[in-house]
């Protein structure tokens, strides 16, 4: 993909081709950074994708507190539909989504995409954040207690720098996810052009007299480059794992 973005036309239709290019060119990124809408759809991937991520983190946070630290009467159920929610196929909510979206006049808009994003990534975002909790000693925060901290604040003091290993590996789990998702924003962008997101308008180099090889291959290396970008700054700190932080802390 890098390579043919950088590769002139004529080497990218060569009978012949080469897999190292003979000369380079910028041709193919100046015309999908000046295609129409281009900042506007980044923009609108990075709002639905962020936004998403946030939900997640904070609506899992809790619940994998509550799974992991307390105990109460339906717990193991709740454990076992989450689980059951992350192995079911998104495709499968593709038409209820639609009619929930056309009924609840949701449609065209990116607040309704946000939510189903965050609706994918909860499940796996809640078991990986309790798995992490219950690496964590919970006689940490006891002690914390006994020396006068509320259950929040040693929950905050102690437990959430230590999860942050965690946090970081799902956030990056979340973003790839609703960075890349294609069926849902192709599906529910059906009016308003301008909401739709990045992998929706990496479509627009199809027409009917072909496929713009150069272009689309260089808005895809664009569009491939924050999640790369992302997992290379994260990668270290995820791998640095609970034992570090809890040294540290």
């Amino acid at each position: 993909m890098v390579l043919t973005a950088f590769k002139p036309t004529r080497d990218i239709q060569s009978e012949t081709p080469l897999f190292l290019p003979m000369s380079v060119t910028l041709d193919h990124f100046t015309k999908a950074v000046q295609a129409d809408g281009f900042w506007l759809f980044w923009r609108n991937s990075l709002a639905v994708t962020a936004g998403c991520v946030l939900l997640a983190l904070i609506v899992a946070l809790g619940a994998a507190f509550a799974v992991a630290r307390l105990r109460w009467k339906g717990r193991r159920g709740f454990i076992l539909m989450v689980f059951i929610a992350q192995v079911a196929p998104w495709e499968a909510l593709l038409i209820p989504m639609y009619v929930i979206a056309r009924d609840t006049d949701m449609l065209d808009k990116l607040s309704m995409l946000t939510l189903i994003y965050f609706m994918i990534t909860l499940p796996f975002t809640i078991v990986t954040l309790r798995g992490f909790l219950t690496a964590i000693p919970v006689e940490l925060e006891e002690a914390a207690q006994v020396d006068g901290c509320t259950r929040a604040v040693a929950f905050r003091r102690i437990t959430l720098p230590l999860l942050a290993p965690g946090l970081l590996a799902t956030s990056l789990f979340g973003f790839i996810t609703a960075w890349n998702e294609f069926a849902f924003a192709n599906m529910l962008i059906i009016k308003n052009q301008d909401d739709r997101t990045l992998p929706v308008w990496l479509s627009s180099f199809s027409n009917v007299f072909g496929t713009d090889w150069g272009a689309t291959m260089a808005a895809s290396t664009l569009f491939a480059l924050p999640v790369l970008v992302l997992f290379l700054v994260l990668q270290g700190r995820v791998a640095s794992g609970m034992t570090s932080g809890a040294v540290k802390g």
